[in-house]
């Protein structure tokens, strides 16, 4: 991986930090729905001895792989599209999702799944995944991965609501176990 690879995904993850959970690690605010100003943004996490300038910030932006992060239409301002801890209003569009969605976890974590059902924890949001791969893909970063295939179709029936991010991210508020349909190992 070059360099400007490697800086550019440490940057993108101490952004990430800053516009999804902790504004304050590069001194700046962000607004009720989640925004940042581009230029205080920049001038932040430089204040923190990293390297980023606009183009920096465009190249990472663009090429992030999971689509995390939007420009306003005239670059002014930026956030994360999904995955915050921090109390923001981020406009997700309210959708009906596919019958089936995937929810990726350690098999470390199903027993008590079992008992209390998928819980946001942190974040404001369960985060589901339209296919498996994703989902087992997300699993692998906590431990031996399993995807638990979500009865969406069932749910909302019963009057869950589901959000879809600009990333394209399914979302719910916590899932009982009623709704988990199967477990699956890769």
């Amino acid at each position: 991986m070059s360099k400007t690879k490697n800086d550019d995904v440490s940057l993108g993850r101490f952004i990430s930090l800053v516009l999804r959970h902790e504004p304050s690690a590069a001194g700046i605010e962000l607004d009720s729905e989640g925004w940042a100003d581009v230029g205080e943004l920049i001038r932040g996490v430089c204040n923190t001895g990293r390297k980023l300038d606009m183009e920096t910030l465009e190249r990472i932006v663009r090429e992030n792989n999971k689509q995390r992060y939007s420009f306003n239409e005239y670059k002014t301002k930026i956030r994360a599209n999904q995955g915050h801890s921090i109390d923001v209003h981020i406009d997700m569009k309210i959708m009906m999702p596919p019958d089936v969605l995937y929810h990726g976890t350690s098999d470390a974590f199903l027993n008590s799944i079992k008992e209390k059902g998928i819980l946001k924890m942190s974040r404001q949001y369960v985060h589901l995944s339209k296919d498996m791969e994703t989902a087992i893909k997300v699993a692998k970063r906590h431990g031996k991965p399993v995807a638990l295939v979500i009865d969406t179709a069932r749910m909302s029936a019963d009057g869950f609501v589901f959000r879809l991010s600009d990333n394209g991210v399914w979302q719910s508020e916590d899932i009982p176990w009623r709704y988990v349909a199967e477990i699956k190992y890769p």
